[in-house]
């Protein structure tokens, strides 16, 4: 899922990725701010109380959240947001902000080659990795709960299919700022 995020935030300048608070520690190749923002417990709860959070979740035993501050500018620059969350977070989402949200279950093309890209991307422990794929079925339960499913099966076969899904949903009506002003001018025009 990273690479895929890391390719559209690469070719779609118009979109901004959402960028999550944690309770994990980072990994070696992360960046504070850029990947995550890691904080204690505490102050994760801290930032739940008081609010701040459109969607939190645990996963794998660590807290996740996504902070409203950032995604509430960049939609109202007319940004489209990112979101890389589980489906949890996804839910949750979907309660608040309803059709405003596209969502993209992105799943493995077999649970041995999720295995082995996790074990390429060695970043997690061994404990953490034997973990994540023990759960990994749980987690793939929720594939209907989205709006599209994308085997990942290449890099390449993916982005095709996400820069479609992007396109189509900026196409829909709903979607379309001053749509409907250009359509009551042109009707004005033909009169």
């Amino acid at each position: 899922k990273t690479t895929i995020v890391r390719h559209l935030l690469e070719q779609h300048p118009s979109v901004r990725l959402s960028v999550s608070y944690t309770t994990r520690p980072s990994r070696p190749s992360e960046v504070h701010g850029q990947d995550y923002f890691f904080c204690t417990m505490e102050e994760f709860q801290r930032l739940d109380h008081q609010g701040e959070f459109l969607e939190t979740a645990n996963v794998f035993g660590n807290w996740y959240g996504t902070p409203k501050a950032p995604v509430k500018e960049a939609l109202a620059a007319g940004y489209d947001v990112l979101f890389d969350i589980d489906w949890q977070g996804t839910q949750q989402l979907d309660q608040r902000m309803g059709e405003r949200v596209v969502s993209v279950f992105v799943l493995p093309p077999s649970m041995a080659e999720l295995e082995k890209r996790l074990q390429t991307r060695s970043e997690d422990s061994e404990s953490t990795m034997s973990f994540r794929m023990s759960q990994a079925a749980s987690e793939i339960s929720h594939w209907a709960e989205y709006d599209y499913v994308i085997i990942n099966n290449s890099l390449e076969e993916s982005l095709s299919h996400i820069y479609t899904i992007l396109q189509a949903e900026r196409l829909k009506r709903t979607r379309q700022q001053g749509l409907s002003d250009f359509v009551h001018t042109l009707i004005t025009e033909g009169k």
